[in-house]
């Protein structure tokens, strides 16, 4: 009661209070979005201050990932959506610069083009008539899903559209010249003859020219553009799985064991594996999975039933046995001797309302019928006529001139009815089968290499770790977290005899974890602000636990000194290389050269700039092109090459003689232009100022 009474006499402090807090939090919110710090939550990216939506966006990621299928990725939806969002953004930039609109008569050329082989804007003749295109949009426009798909159809038409305009643009502006084609031919066919001497950067041992860090890294500086990375974690993790102990085991065998034997269960008796009339229904009530109705010859079984399964009897039981995480039990319920592959034909006969039968057939299930055996039994009477009435009769139009020849196949290949008439039957039997497909009818031709065949029924268990062996593995991977966040990780793991697996340079929308798998949850807390290197953190996964540790953070900028070393190093010490051998060259001839470092001189003949081979050094363009700067006669100065350092002397230039035509170069060179597309795309791209916040959300 005196709390009650102090909170009445400070009513009006309290609301006051309450008032102004509300009102600071609005503030807050509204400064928040006046200033664009908010906009990160809301928009995808900002691509040369165009703002991509969030909700647009991943609408569009879920339908993406729909129409991929079940065992597409969210990080797969997302990256092809992103693509196509970021080209359309890039592009449509390009296309408002220069005016580019889709007129009515080009659409309706695209659409002509994209409709002509769909049935339902096809008339009579079978041609596109544009009047049913317009028909069925006036009657979808009451149903929103059908009309917003056609809208973006639409959408998607005129932007393959405009596209193809600009591409068109930008082609018609890279035509080739025939003076651009005669300098290819020249490129390709003008040859000279040289004399050289070669110092090989091995000369000089890796050793004796050391590269520092601080090298390294003005290297880095003063070439940008090849050294920048995104941001990017390393970690290094152990993982504990959920198994199943030997207890569990044990107890799993136990228990499928138990299947074998009639119960009681509510004062009835249920029959076990072992006396069951009904396997089939037996192995779909108690299996994981569920019953296989096909014949097995000895190659088609597994170990270890392969050894065992085919020489026992009808009603024998093998198992429990275990294979892999599952333990099962195996009985024979059939033995019979049957052909490994059969040969056969058929003919077709379709009748309205099946699935698979075409819209223009049009005859009844007992018309069908009636026409199916009455070419059987003409058949019957004359087999030879078979051929001549499956390419009259027949409607499988896959075989029905090769006389409905279906070809050899082994059991369990063709639909059920089928694959038992034609494995059941002797040769030269002929007969009708329904199935699914209509009435066919059958003619056994040949069967190859009878053999016992079983068929079997497997009870399937998958072995589960008990609650006790959860239980164990969360304290397992609970204490290694603790342990590891105060103590060293990798030691903490060698005492638990656990593995540790380091992952570096993964990106910040990286989805795969080599040995992990898909886990977006792990890589999005390394790049969390709050998150540090050294920090330590446990994952559920399927199976068991991740416990990871952030070994590495790099911002988004140019490489470290470590990360840019294995690439930079070699180039700077062939620099270094090259400068000491200069340093070490007396006289001015290639001969001087080769006598003051002690290498000899060689000739090379008939060399092209089309493909700059130097022999016994490989490919050297710098070295190539300078000796063809030079005149028959003359001499180039020190080159640093990609194997040394070079002298060379021209010996002869031998120039292609000029041909009346270049027109087979200025084509060579403009089918060089098949790749625009992506070319330009990736040229606005790179030039592009792009924010991409994706990472946010995903």
């Amino acid at each position: 009661m005196a709390i009650l009474n102090s909170i009445r006499k400070r009513g009006i402090f309290l609301i006051l209070i309450i008032a102004l807090a509300l009102f600071a939090f609005i503030l807050s919110d509204v400064l928040t979005k006046g200033s664009g710090i908010g906009k990160d939550q809301d928009t995808v990216a900002i691509v040369n201050g165009n703002e991509i939506s969030r909700q647009d966006f991943m609408q569009q990621v879920e339908t993406a990932q729909r129409n991929l299928g079940p065992n597409a990725t969210t990080a797969q939806a997302m990256n092809m959506v992103w693509e196509r969002e970021l080209r359309n953004t890039l592009l449509s930039e390009q296309y408002e610069e220069l005016g580019l609109t889709v007129e009515k008569e080009q659409l309706n050329n695209a659409m002509r083009t994209s409709l002509a082989n769909n049935p339902t804007f096809q008339n009579e003749l079978g041609e596109y008539d544009e009047g049913l295109v317009q028909q069925y949009v006036a009657s979808i426009k009451n149903n929103p899903q059908l009309y917003g798909q056609w809208q973006d159809y639409i959408k998607n038409i005129k932007e393959a559209a405009l596209q193809d305009m600009y591409i068109n643009l930008v082609k018609g502006g890279l035509t080739t010249t025939l003076a651009e084609a005669e300098q290819q031919y020249h490129f390709e066919n003008d040859k000279i003859n040289i004399q050289f001497a070669r110092v090989p950067y091995t000369k000089i041992p890796d050793e004796e020219v050391p590269v520092s860090d601080e090298e390294i890294k003005q290297y880095i500086k003063e070439h940008k553009s090849e050294y920048e990375v995104d941001k990017q974690i390393d970690i290094q993790y152990v993982s504990i799985s959920e198994e199943a102990s030997k207890e569990d085991i044990e107890e799993a065998n136990a228990n499928v064991a138990a299947l074998l034997n009639d119960r009681e269960e509510y004062g009835e008796t249920v029959k076990g594996f072992k006396n069951t009339d009904d396997n089939e229904a037996f192995v779909n009530e108690y299996s994981d999975q569920g019953y296989t109705d096909r014949w097995y010859f000895k190659n088609d079984l597994p170990e270890p039933l392969a050894d065992t399964i085919p020489s026992m009897n009808e009603g024998d039981i093998y198992g429990p046995y275990q294979v892999g995480a599952t333990l099962n039990l195996s009985k024979v319920i059939a033995v019979e001797q049957l052909p490994d592959s059969v040969k056969s034909r058929h003919i077709l006969i379709r009748y309205a309302g099946l699935q698979t039968a075409p819209q223009d057939v049009t005859r009844t299930k007992e018309e069908a019928k009636k026409l199916a055996d009455s070419l059987s039994k003409a058949i019957n009477k004359d087999k030879s006529k078979f051929e001549a009435l499956a390419a009259e009769f027949s409607e499988d139009n896959s075989n029905k001139d090769d006389g409905g020849d279906l070809g050899y196949v082994g059991p369990g290949r063709m639909v059920p009815e089928f694959n038992d008439f034609i494995f059941d039957n002797n040769e030269g039997t002929v007969g009708v089968v329904e199935t699914n497909f209509g009435y066919h009818v059958a003619q056994v031709l040949e069967q190859k290499n009878k053999q016992r065949a079983v068929k079997i029924a497997t009870v399937i268990k998958t072995i589960e770790p008990s609650e006790n062996t959860i239980n164990d593995t969360f304290s397992k991977a609970t204490n290694f977290e603790v342990a590891a966040k105060e103590g060293d990780f990798s030691e903490v793991a060698k005492e638990q005899g656990l593995t540790v697996r380091p992952v570096n340079k993964i990106g910040e929308l990286d989805a795969n974890i080599p040995g992990v798998g898909n886990n977006r949850s792990l890589i999005t807390w390394g790049f969390e602000e709050e998150t540090e290197v050294g920090d330590v953190k446990r994952f559920n996964v399927p199976g068991g636990y991740v416990i990871a540790q952030l070994t590495r953070k790099s911002p988004k900028g140019l490489m470290s000194v470590s990360e840019a070393s294995a690439t930079v190093t070699p180039i700077i010490r062939k620099q270094k290389k090259a400068e000491k051998i200069k340093a070490g060259i007396s006289g001015t001839t290639v001969q001087d050269m080769a006598n003051s470092q002690n290498v000899q001189v060689q000739t090379a003949t008939a060399v092209t700039m089309a493909n700059p081979t130097i022999p016994g050094a490989g490919s050297e363009p710098k070295v190539v092109g300078a000796a063809f700067g030079k005149e028959a006669g003359e001499t180039t100065g020190l080159i640093a090459g990609e194997t040394g350092v070079f002298k060379v002397r021209v010996l002869a230039v031998n120039k292609a003689p000029e041909l009346d035509n270049y027109a087979s170069y200025v084509n060579q060179l403009n089918a060089k232009n098949g790749a625009v597309n992506n070319q330009v795309y990736q040229a606005l791209k790179k030039k592009a100022d792009i924010e991409d916040n994706r990472a946010n959300f995903y």
